[in-house]
Parts: C-alpha cells; sequence; structure tokens
C-alpha cells in the first residue's frame, strides 16, 4: 500500500484490512469541480491544516453537502509541496491517538491539490491569480503562525522582506501578508468580489491581525501608485471583504516514530517524515489528538462551507473573542507554555509524561483552576471548567500522543503576552492583588532560565527557535548558570517590554517576584525542581 488515489481506489481491500478508512465520495470529480469553481483556499499547509481542517471538509463531501475540495497553499515552505503533497497526490493519512490506546487511521481527500505561493514562479502566480478572480471562491483561510502576520520586527521597524514587498509593488512579493493584499487586489480588480478571509492560527484577534497586515501594506501601495484608492474601501468594507474572527483548538505534534513505525508494519510504504530546507519535520501522515474546537464569527460576504455539520462552532465576534480569550488565557495555552519551560529545564521529551510528575501537575493545576479561572469569561457555548478538566484529565497525559515541551516551546515570545499578560491584566483590572499569582511568575522566570540553555542538571540543551531567541539571550548576558551573584538586574529590560507581555511588568509587583524566582533557579543542580516544590507545596 502506498499513500495514493491510485492505491486507495484499487486496493481498498488491503487498505480495510489495515483498518484505514478511505474517502466515501468520488475524489476525482471533487477535484475536476474545484478546478472548475473554487470555492475555499488556504494558505499554511502544515499539519494542523492537514490533520484538522482537511478533514472538516472530507465530512462535508461524505456527508454530500460539499462539492468541492480545499487549494493548500505555501508561502514559506515550498517543500511541503513539492515532497508532502504532490508526491502523495494530496493525500494525508490521519491518526488520531485516543486516550483509551485506541487509534483511528483514516485517509483524508478534502484537499483538492497543493500549490506553491511562489510569485517568483510565473505559473504558481498565475494559478493564483486564476482561483483569486473566481466568482465562486468563498473562503481564504490561514494557519501560518501568528509570526506569519507580523510585519515589522520588535524595535517596531518593517522587516526587509516587507520593505522590499512594499518597494516593488503587488507583482514581486515574497511575505504572505504581501501575497494575499497582492491577490485581493487581483479580485478587487475583477469586480469587487466578495470573500471572507478567515485566520485560524491560534492567537488573539486573529482576524484582526490579520486585516491589520493586509490593509497596511495595501495602503502603502496606493501612496506609491500600485493600486487604486478604492481598493482601500474594498479592503475594509466588511460587507465585501470580511475578516471574521476564529478559535481553534486541536493539539497535533511532530510525526512520531513509533507511529511510523505502526503505519509501516500494516504495509503502508514510504510514509516516513522528512525535514525540508526550512527545517519543518513533516510526513504524509499526521498524528494528533481526537478532541478539537474551531470557532467562526459568522460574516461570509459570499457564502460558507456548512461547517456546522463538521461540528464548527458559527457565532458572533463577542463569543469568539470570550472563547479564544478562555482557551489561549486559561484554560489550554498558558498550561502548555508553563509546563514546557520546566519540562525541558528536566529533561522531560514527552507532555504525558511531564503529567506524571507531581511538581509539574501543580504548576498546571495552580496556574489552570487558581490562577486562570479566577478570571475566566465563560464564552457560554464551551464550559471553561469543562475544558480546563479535559486538559487536564485526558488530554494532556495522554500517554499515546507524542507530544514534545520542545515544540511547545517554540516562539515564545510570541505567545507569554496572551498566555499570561492576559491574566495579568485582568487581575488588575479586577482590583485583585499580584500577590496571588504564583504560577505565572513561576513560568516566566522558568522562561528566562530555559533561554540561558543549560538544563537543571547543569547540562547544555538546545533553545527552540524564536523570532527574538537571540535578542532576549543578548539581554541575558553575564547571567551564569551556577551563580546567582551573576544576576544584576538583566532581566528588569525584558520584563518592561510591553510588546512582548502586554505591559510593563518591571512597573508591577511581580517583577521582584520574577526575579527572586529567576536567581533561585540558577542555585545550581536540582535548583528548578526545589522551586517548584517550595513555591507550590
Amino acid at each position: 500500500m502506498r499513500l495514493s488515489v491510485k492505491s486507495i481506489c484499487g486496493e481498498k481491500e488491503l487498505w480495510g484490512k489495515a483498518g484505514v478508512k478511505l474517502p466515501q465520495f468520488d475524489i476525482d470529480r471533487v477535484r475536476a469541480e474545484t478546478s472548475h469553481r473554487p470555492e475555499w483556499i488556504h494558505f499554511g499547509a502544515g499539519n494542523i491544516f492537514r490533520g484538522f481542517i482537511g478533514s472538516l471538509n472530507q465530512r462535508l463531501l461524505e456527508a454530500g453537502v460539499a462539492q468541492t475540495g480545499i487549494i493548500a497553499c505555501d508561502t514559506f515552505d515550498y517543500d511541503i509541496i513539492d515532497r508532502i503533497y504532490t508526491p502523495f497526490d494530496s493525500l494525508t493519512l490521519n491518526v488520531l491517538l485516543n486516550p483509551d490506546g485506541t487509534v483511528d487511521k483514516e485517509v483524508l481527500a478534502g484537499v483538492a491539490r497543493g500549490l506553491k505561493a511562489d510569485f517568483a514562479d510565473a505559473g504558481s502566480r498565475a494559478e493564483l491569480v486564476e482561483i483569486f478572480r473566481a466568482p465562486s471562491l468563498q473562503m481564504v483561510s490561514f494557519t501560518i503562525t501568528e509570526k506569519g502576520y507580523r510585519l515589522d520586527d520588535a524595535s517596531g521597524a518593517l522587516l526587509p522582506v516587507v520593505e522590499s514587498d512594499i518597494a516593488g509593488g503587488p507583482a514581486v512579493c515574497r511575505h504572505a501578508m504581501s501575497i494575499v493584499a497582492a491577490l485581493l487586489l487581483e479580485r478587487f480588480r475583477a469586480g469587487r468580489l466578495p470573500i471572507a478571509v478567515v485566520s485560524m492560527d491560534n492567537c488573539s484577534h486573529n482576524g484582526e491581525k490579520l486585516k491589520a497586515a493586509v490593509v497596511k501594506i495595501a495602503a502603502a501601495w496606493v501612496e506609491k501608485g500600485f493600486a487604486e484608492k478604492e481598493f482601500l474601501q474594498y479592503l475594509t468594507d466588511e460587507s465585501i471583504v470580511s475578516f471574521p474572527w476564529s478559535m481553534i483548538d486541536k493539539i497535533t505534534p511532530r510525526p512520531h516514530p513509533e507511529v511510523e513505525a505502526m503505519l509501516a508494519a500494516l504495509g503502508i510504504e514510504q510514509i516516513g517524515p522528512i525535514v525540508t530546507s526550512r527545517k519543518t519535520f513533516i510526513a504524509p501522515f499526521v498524528n494528533a489528538e481526537k478532541p478539537q474546537y474551531l470557532v467562526i464569527e459568522d460574516r461570509f460576504p459570499n457564502g460558507r462551507p456548512r461547517l456546522e455539520r463538521a461540528g464548527v462552532y458559527f457565532t458572533d465576534r463577542e463569543t469568539v473573542n470570550k472563547t479564544e480569550k478562555m482557551k489561549v488565557s486559561t484554560c489550554l495555552n498558558p498550561l502548555h507554555t508553563a509546563m514546557s519551560m520546566y519540562g525541558c529545564l528536566l529533561g522531560y521529551t514527552l507532555i504525558c509524561k511531564e503529567m506524571q510528575d507531581e511538581d509539574i501537575v501543580r504548576l498546571v493545576k495552580r496556574l489552570g483552576y487558581d490562577e486562570g479561572l479566577k478570571v475566566v469569561v465563560d464564552p457560554g457555548i464551551i464550559s471553561p471548567k469543562s475544558f480546563i478538566d479535559e486538559v487536564v484529565g485526558e488530554r494532556l497525559p495522554n500517554v499515546f500522543m507524542p507530544d514534545d515541551p520542545r515544540r511547545i516551546a517554540t516562539d515564545t515570545s510570541q505567545k507569554v503576552g496572551v498566555r499570561f499578560g492576559e491574566t495579568v491584566k485582568s487581575f488588575i483590572a479586577r482590583g485583585y492583588s499580584l500577590d496571588a499569582l504564583v504560577a505565572i511568575p513561576l513560568a516566566i522566570a522558568g522562561w528566562m532560565r530555559y533561554l540561558l540553555a543549560v538544563d537543571d542538571a547543569g547540562q547544555p540543551m538546545e533553545v527552540s527557535a524564536d523570532p527574538l531567541k537571540e535578542e532576549l539571550q543578548q539581554a541575558l548576558a553575564g547571567i551564569v548558570w551556577n551563580d546567582p551573584h551573576s544576576y544584576r538586574g538583566q532581566l528588569r529590560g525584558v520584563l518592561a517590554n510591553s510588546s512582548i507581555f502586554g505591559l510593563d511588568l518591571s512597573a508591577t509587583s511581580l517583577c521582584g517576584r520574577i526575579e527572586d524566582y529567576f536567581v533561585r533557579l540558577l542555585s545550581g543542580p536540582g535548583s528548578a525542581r526545589a522551586l517548584l516544590q517550595s513555591e507550590l507545596r
């Protein structure tokens, strides 16, 4: 068996014996219909898209309420298209790892094709322009991570690639937001056609971030004469071009060797992962947990897929915002980040193993139940208490989920403002004493300690990728593990950076607590363990 349309159509009995569910629709017909009248294009062709968003469309196709597939694009890592999509006919083998040890395996064909969003290639650009000029197109969606929307660096200066895109105009774009702006310009010129532009990324106010980035580039092009001034009116008229907010939640770790071995033992060939030239670790299969949530603001000027039939919540912006804040600021993401910092320091490589550590569990529960739930806003459609119960009781401890704290630690500087800063601001706004916060300052101090690239035993460790990694490590220069006296206030400049934390932590009473915890983390082997036990018992 090989992951291909020919194999799944011609060798159904073999796939069935392997316990793999196959698509229950005519793949060729869906792909032909997609080419004829595209309805949905997505930027960000990685794992959460393939294993979650792609599966949603599969449900619609199988129910007969959708007739077209998703067109998947990647603006960052073209190897994903060349080495994961094209050789496997844009199919994905989705593997759900359940807490009871059972495994659900399914071939997903809800994605019709993969494209490289490469404006340097005339053919690729022409294909994208044709899609965006199609009156049938209802939605362009995104899973490009929060940093994909950023146009500037930590100092507020435009990124060089964005400067180049603005200077060169819509024809020669490289940044994801510039490419989207250029394609929306084509849609505008095709007759001001309506469209919903939907971020499905795991970040606060994602629709707002997406709109701000696109409009900023468009405004610069209008000023330079690359686009008509009416283009800005088009982009800012929400009755024609909407930027709905959303909340997404599904843990999708990198492909794990045990899952690869299981699939190979079933007779599925050429299923192993690759590392792309952009250092993406990806495979023809996706392994993930079963729980998944997607909440979207229901504003679609050109109609939309009937995703409610696949379990998606459609609601108003206020409810989306409450649900997103519940998850990102309280019930899951803060817990993930806090445990990843200490997990890396303590030598863990699996989240589920961390959940067998009493000290880590105390940290997670203190952060979620005692600090987060105190200021969470109930969105009404999902119970915060039930959500966090599922996270702590089922999702994080799932021993069959090969999630790695080093993955969670990626891009922490882009996350802590929402994951911790929002709770701090809520405490201040409600008049609660910051002295009640213990887990949050522990997490922030743990992150600063993690940046020193030395584990709790004093051994060198790799720090996960982060756009501010070098800048932050330079700010901590002079601090030596195992030498508390080497700390001379280096953290204060970082804590004062409101672009990282969402507020100036150096102006709050938490600053001294974070510094105290950090210094104690410099006390030699076992200091991280000792700090957790001292503060959380």
